[in-house]
């Protein structure tokens, strides 16, 4: 009786570990030289499924991705994109099959965007909230 209690007990902690989210917030991110101060999740979106190349001040817009598969990456997608990771990926297909667009910029994770970000005010991206620091300015965070 003892090792069913013990392999229930097992499993439910296992299972609650399971349920935890694994990205905590995120937060989009532009140079913190960058003019613009907050944008909606509806402008965000634009920017990075290429509808918009500018900023709402009209300034020139370079949306920055982390790595495909990554947590934040996936989050991203589906709470600001609406879209899940396979719908994202056929979106970009189409675009670039018929020549009307091309998928942001690739980098690897919150370290690599943070710093190629920080170093160009042109750019926007996310990054989990616990990376940010003061060479960037938080835009939206959810």
């Amino acid at each position: 009786m003892k090792l069913v209690n013990l392999l229930r007990n097992t499993l439910i902690s296992a299972a609650l570990i399971v349920a935890v989210p694994a990205v905590a917030e995120t937060a989009v991110i532009v140079s913190a030289g960058n003019g613009n101060a907050t944008m909606d999740a509806d402008t965000i979106s634009r920017i990075f499924l290429g509808k918009t190349s500018s900023f709402p001040d009209g300034s020139p817009a370079v949306p920055v991705d982390q790595s495909e598969g990554s947590d934040v990456r996936n989050d991203f997608t589906e709470k600001v994109l609406g879209k899940n990771a396979s719908q994202l990926k056929a979106y970009w297909s189409r675009l670039i099959f018929t020549g009307k667009g091309t998928p942001p910029k690739e980098v690897g994770n919150n370290a690599a965007v943070k710093s190629l970000i920080s170093a160009n005010p042109n750019m926007i991206g996310y990054i989990d909230s616990s990376a940010v620091d003061d060479t960037v300015k938080v835009v939206y965070s959810y």
